[in-house]
């Protein structure tokens, strides 16, 4: 696998993690970002890629620092 798909895998593997930590569904979510109802689905699931204007979005309603989406389960 290239290294950047993998990196957008573990962000949307991440995202996914800290949504439900936070108790958040993926329509919620994405409503909160003013996106398509899907989008959050589609980014966990790395059918779409995500901004990194998004990717801020989402740690400022999750209240979490950026660089936790870029965590690995290594």
């Amino acid at each position: 696998m290239d290294f950047e798909k993998e990196v957008y895998i573990n962000i949307g593997k991440n995202i996914r993690k800290y949504r439900i930590e936070r108790g958040l569904s993926q329509e919620k979510l994405s409503d909160l970002l003013e996106a398509n109802s899907k989008f959050v689905g589609h980014v966990e699931r790395f059918e779409r890629y995500i901004s990194l204007k998004k990717l801020i979005q989402i740690s400022q309603i999750l209240n979490i620092p950026i660089k936790l989406f870029f965590e690995t389960d290594n």
